[in-house]
């Protein structure tokens, strides 16, 4: 059974980037995605996203399944900012053209949906960022890495042991869907959208008390080998910042400085082509 997010050994230049550096493009890429609203930043983005992704060699049946819950969690996203504030799109850009009425006070307006083609856009930058991250991080050496540059070692542990624990909690969840599937619980695409929803509870229940099982199992066993008796500790794994970690953590330093400063020239974080 193919693994979901896990961490593949490959000789990659992004797999032999530290764990730091790619932690640093992660949040700082995905900050500048979230404050800007600039279409042709964005963009820029996404193209470099997807780069990126096709370049840390990435199989798609290790986030193929993800993917698709992400683009099910988008659908509903942009139905229900539709659904609630179908006017955003007018209220962003200050025009209002209506391209057809459906009913009360749904209108379908350019402004509109120019404002979730940003919403959508904004995803695809993120999105390959974090199946780059998940895929191409070692947990162990991405631990020691942070602990290199001064983060606590609990911190470090904590987010290693979580890194770790996806491709495991991925796996106990389809070993309980298939359980509850020969129980006669139906979750294929055989059942309703409703249906499967409804299902899945019978999933997640099972999932979250085995999860805290597991929890309770590592906690014991952490304890019983003296973890955290002492302020600081060795690693066997550790990878020091090079060449291309520093290029790396400049150009992300610089590209979100640009794109922040493109994004605010006008004085607003919204391209808006509606205007002259």
């Amino acid at each position: 059974m193919a693994k979901v997010l896990a961490y593949e050994e490959k000789d990659t230049w992004i797999h032999r980037l530290s764990g730091v550096t790619k932690l640093v493009f992660f949040l700082v890429w995905c900050f500048t995605s979230m404050v800007t609203y600039d279409t042709r930043v964005l963009a820029v983005m996404v193209a470099f996203s997807l780069l990126v992704f096709k370049i840390s060699q990435t199989r798609w049946k290790q986030v193929g399944a993800v993917f698709k819950m992400v683009m099910l969690f988008l659908a509903f996203n942009v139905v229900a900012i539709f659904i609630f504030s179908p006017d955003q799109g007018t209220h962003v850009y200050g025009t209002r053209t209506v391209l057809f009425h459906i009913a009360g006070r749904y209108d379908v307006t350019k402004e509109q949906l120019f404002y979730e083609l940003n919403v959508v856009i904004k995803y695809f930058t993120v999105i390959p960022a974090v199946f780059m991250f998940l895929v191409t991080t070692n947990p162990s050496e991405f631990a020691a890495s942070m602990n290199k540059v001064g983060i606590s070692y609990n911190i470090g542990y904590a987010i290693s042991i979580a890194l770790r624990y996806i491709p495991d909690v991925q796996g106990e969840f389809t070993k309980i869907k298939h359980a509850q599937e020969a129980r006669g619980i139906e979750m294929s695409g055989k059942a309703s959208f409703l249906a499967r929803i409804k299902n899945t509870s019978a999933i997640i229940f099972p999932l979250i008390f085995s999860s805290m099982d597991r929890i309770d199992t590592v906690s014991n066993a952490m304890e019983l080998r003296g973890y955290g008796k002492h302020k600081k500790r060795t690693w066997y794994m550790a990878k020091k910042l090079g060449r291309n970690d520093y290029f790396v953590i400049a150009f992300t330093v610089v590209f979100a400085a640009l794109a922040l400063g493109i994004t605010f020239a006008d004085g607003s974080r919204f391209y808006n082509p509606f205007t002259g």
